[in-house]
């Protein structure tokens, strides 16, 4: 299994560590069987993150031909305060320190991401993955109608009004979609990941070696719907 991870200009660092070293490590426990890589829609670049203008380097253009899956992650940036609204667009002008996380994940819709996306989620024998605000990335790009996935708390409501069935899950399971909520849940995500692609000993021996013990039922579609609690 080959993984492309997304980059983005203001993406948040946690939501691409976290998976990538969980599936670096996997690819160590299998002997190469996963492979994991940093990648962008513009091709090969020193991409700034949002938090504290850290920089990663995707060492690949983003390719839904070349890998067997593709994870994006949210944004980093100001929540702001109840209320607050930014004062642009989402998606318009140049990207800066510090901006509202909405207009961050707006701005990848000027790039070619949502065109690979979409190739991606056409493509049976591509999974695609998300963390936190990646899933609203997803949504906005109209990419998630009717498919069950969740993201950071806050942004529940923004998937419902796209179209997608928001579950308040740590990892929600909708066959070739899996979706993660808060920034953290990159470390369950890459983990389950890990486990549907290698097994669970692999997974197993990963959480071992990061001292980690996976979060939360991952959810799915199936089983009887429960009664009130």
């Amino acid at each position: 299994m080959h993984v492309q991870i997304v980059l983005f200009d203001g993406f948040d660092p946690l939501d691409v560590i976290a998976p990538y070293e969980v599936l670096y490590a996997g690819g160590r426990a299998t002997e190469g069987a996963v492979s994991v890589e940093l990648a962008c829609a513009q091709g090969p670049r020193d991409v700034i993150s949002g938090t504290g203008g850290l920089v990663l380097r995707a060492t690949a253009a983003l390719d839904p031909k070349r890998a067997d899956m593709i994870l994006v992650p949210g944004a980093s940036g100001r929540v702001g305060e109840p209320g607050e609204v930014p004062q642009e667009e989402a998606g318009a002008g140049e990207w800066k320190q510090d901006e509202f996380i909405p207009v961050l994940l707006g701005r990848t819709l000027t790039t070619e991401l949502p065109t690979l996306l979409k190739q991606a989620m056409d493509d049976p024998d591509v999974t695609v993955a998300a963390v936190c605000g990646g899933s609203l990335v997803l949504a906005m790009a109209g990419l998630l109608e009717d498919r069950h996935a969740t993201t950071h708390h806050m942004g529940l409501d923004l998937l419902d009004a796209a179209g997608a069935h928001a579950v308040s899950a740590r990892v929600v399971d909708d066959g070739d979609l899996i979706t993660g909520a808060g920034v953290t849940s990159g470390l369950d995500l890459g983990l389950y990941l890990l486990e549907r692609a290698a097994g669970p000993r692999i997974a197993h021996a990963v959480e071992e070696l990061f001292a980690y013990e996976r979060r939360g039922t991952v959810w799915r579609a199936e089983g009887p719907t429960p009664a009130s609690l």
